[in-house]
């Protein structure tokens, strides 16, 4: 398969073109813009060890260049995962996040109805469902999102479901639920907190510490986007993506210190804006149609994330 994958650079996108690349009939394209969100330094350290792989090719690109995209050809599948994260940063700009995502992602539908595409796989994001209590969430639940970035998912979505009706391409979303593993985005949680122990630093924990997530490890992600890449039974699907563990900020903390075995230097900080206080949902729609479940329990994935950390990041 010819395969496009926006944002392959990034944390889950490295990680889903290992497994990708590792079948010799697959051939991919990896858009990715080097967003400043984080170090360009470390995006290119997560696909190094790609360029010399024939069958991989490499665009520094914007899914907002409508030229550049076009020039993108003989695709049958895209793999949307490029996006303006971050819940918090989406409150002070939203205007960006609406730009980046839904426009972003409308031209990828676009591109994909003019090359003929025939699966569309979509990044999207338990935060859809907000502060919705109606926990574990199902896909039927009502999305209550409480930030610009929830809120340009959405869209997303929709959009997508337009485009199934239109014009029959095959559209997948899946709603990842805190998303943690080797590659990870030092803006991230657990990577900020093995990284603040690890040196000493103080932690900021906002609210009580009470906040629970479902914190899937991200091979288990990845085999959810490998089975929607081949499912063909209905044209248009909303999937969540999440471990059935779900845990305390504090409880994580406690695990961290154990794997670290050094104790955190905690510091209270005020709730903020956008924060929900739990995300935890239900993997049954995934069980029947993708004959998906997750594998990695919490703490052996955060020693994974460890032995990655200190061998590779630690020191960069």
């Amino acid at each position: 398969m010819r395969i496009l994958v926006t944002g392959g650079a990034g944390f889950i996108g490295s990680n889903l073109l290992k497994i990708l690349l590792a079948d010799e009939k697959n051939e991919v394209i990896c858009l990715d813009n080097f967003d400043d969100s984080y170090s360009r330094k470390w995006k290119q350290l997560n696909i190094l060890e790609f360029g010399s792989c024939k069958r991989f090719t490499f665009i520094e690109g914007n899914i907002l260049d409508k030229d550049e995209l076009n020039k993108i050809d003989n695709i049958e599948i895209i793999i949307h995962l490029a996006a303006k994260t971050g819940v918090r940063n989406s409150i002070h700009n939203p205007a960006e996040y609406h730009l980046t995502n839904v426009i972003g992602t409308q031209n990828l539908l676009d591109l994909a109805v003019k090359k003929n595409v025939k699966q569309f796989v979509f990044s999207s994001s338990s935060s859809i469902y907000g502060d919705n209590p109606n926990t574990p969430w199902m896909e039927t639940e009502l999305p209550m999102p409480i930030s610009p970035y929830a809120c340009s998912k959405m869209e997303c979505e929709r959009l997508g479901y337009f485009s199934s009706k239109k014009h029959s391409l095959r559209f997948i979303s899946l709603r990842f639920f805190t998303v943690y593993g080797p590659g990870q985005r030092p803006d991230l949680v657990i990577y900020k907190f093995f990284q603040s122990i690890l040196s000493n630093s103080p932690i900021i924990v906002y609210g009580d510490g009470s906040s629970n997530r479902s914190y899937t490890y991200v091979d288990d992600v990845v085999s959810g986007i490998m089975k929607a890449i081949v499912y063909d039974k209905t044209e248009f699907e909303i999937i969540n993506l999440c471990s059935k563990e779900k845990v305390n900020l504090l409880e994580l903390i406690t695990l961290i210190e154990v794997i670290c075995n050094k104790k955190a230097i905690v510091e209270w900080q005020n709730e903020q804006a956008g924060d929900v206080p739990t995300t935890e949902g239900q993997n049954f729609k995934a069980e029947q149609l993708l004959d998906y479940c997750t594998k990695t329990e919490l703490q052996i994935g955060l020693v994974k994330f460890y032995e990655w950390y200190m061998s590779t990041r630690a020191f960069v």
